[in-house]
């Protein structure tokens, strides 16, 4: 399918591995000119390379989107570069793992900073752009967790539901100007991230790794760990032309996991 992203600025955050990368890809092949972020600078000139390699126009910025610099070095290497983002694809890692009453409060303060405010920072600076041209696309890359809280997994659940809060009432402020805002739940995805959550598992319950995996396909009705890209295709269809009537929403790409209703 033709997704219509020929002309199209696409700025992709954390998008030196996992998901990120794969949407990347994505976007790379639909001849998108193409941002990709990360916060380190040899793990971004390594995607930015592999994506070339490809044939992608592609243009790499090292930025730490915890940091309070962060997103605006984001927007005005965006700028520096293209005058504008027609597809905003905003990710980051995960914060520490933890308890309800395990952490204080700059534990809180740095995972906000880091899933919240670069969201919040990001769409501020890019989507009056968007609504100016009468078209945009906001994806957020957010987590099962939304819909259903990991355990141990609490400074995620609640800034990722934060986030989902905020990116659904933007998409009401939003869509009257052709621009839409969804975000997607990436379930249990074979990614770095997965295998940390594994390894802090283990640490914390004593239960092999193996099995910490065997617990998560157990979870999901697939019965399998999805892959980068699978969520990724999701991400590049919220993002093309043909998804124009689809905002506000909160897509689970999960196997099935989340056994919700709405």
């Amino acid at each position: 399918m033709e997704l219509g992203l020929g002309d199209k600025v696409v700025v992709v955050c954390g998008a030196s591995r996992g998901i990120g990368f794969a949407a990347a890809e994505l976007f790379a092949a639909e001849g998108a000119e193409l941002v990709i972020v990360s916060r380190s600078a040899s793990s971004v000139n390594a995607a930015a390379d592999a994506l070339r390699a490809r044939g992608a126009s592609v243009h790499g910025i090292v930025a730490d989107l915890a940091a309070a610099d962060g997103p605006a070095h984001v927007v005005d290497g965006v700028m520096r570069l293209h005058g504008r983002a027609d597809v905003l694809v905003t990710n980051t890692g995960g914060p520490v793992t933890g308890s309800a009453l395990g952490h204080d409060w700059s534990a809180w303060q740095a995972a906000s900073e880091l899933l919240l405010r670069s969201a919040v920072e990001l769409t501020r600076a890019f989507v009056p752009g968007m609504q100016a041209r009468r078209w945009g696309r906001v994806i957020g890359i957010t987590s099962i967790a939304v819909k259903k809280p990991v355990p141990s997994l609490v400074l995620s659940n609640s800034l990722r539901a934060a986030v989902t809060g905020y990116f659904r009432t933007l998409a009401d402020e939003v869509a009257p100007d052709g621009v839409t805002v969804n975000t997607v739940l990436p379930g249990y995805t074979a990614t770095e991230r997965l295998d940390e959550l594994a390894t802090a598992t283990t640490q914390r319950t004593g239960v092999a790794r193996e099995a910490v995996f065997d617990r998560w396909r157990a979870e999901t009705p697939v019965a399998r760990l999805g892959t980068p890209q699978e969520v990724a295709a999701a991400i590049a269809f919220l993002a093309s032309a043909h998804a124009g009537f689809i905002t506000g929403q909160a897509l689970c790409v999960d196997g099935g996991a989340s056994r919700t209703l709405l």
